[in-house]
């Protein structure tokens, strides 16, 4: 089992930048396939971005793509989801969670993932 502990959130304008970091303790991270989610006020928790066990594969939503970027530091135990132009609907509690699966396999639901953060909060304002 994984502990997730999520950082970096905050509130920016539009077009800013951020960067969320996932501190992962327990098992070594490279155990896990690894991703981020976000949840809006009234609205479903949804996918934001996924990477494979060691970084070699990674999966983004459309929403997101071109200016999120997900990594990993497997010798520092952590995620990380470098935000770029971004826009008010970004706003969201952003989650991250770890899931055991083969190497390569990268997870883009919330099933497979067992491990999860307790979110950090992203505010963009207009």
């Amino acid at each position: 089992q994984a502990q997730l502990v999520e950082s970096g959130g905050g509130l920016v304008q539009a077009g800013g930048s951020l960067r969320l970091s996932c501190a992962a303790s327990g098992r070594a991270v490279s155990s896990y396939a690894m991703g981020w989610f976000r949840q809006a006020p009234g609205k479903e928790r949804e996918f934001v971005a996924a990477i494979s066990r060691y970084g070699t594969r990674t999966y983004y939503a459309d929403s997101v793509k071109g200016r999120f970027t997900i990594s990993r530091d497997n010798a520092k135990n952590t995620l990380y989801l470098q935000m770029n132009s971004l826009k008010p609907e970004d706003t969201a509690v952003y989650y991250c969670a770890a899931g055991q699966v083969p190497v390569g396999q990268v997870l883009t639901t919330t099933i497979g993932y067992d491990d999860w953060g307790q979110g950090t909060q992203v505010t963009v304002s207009s």
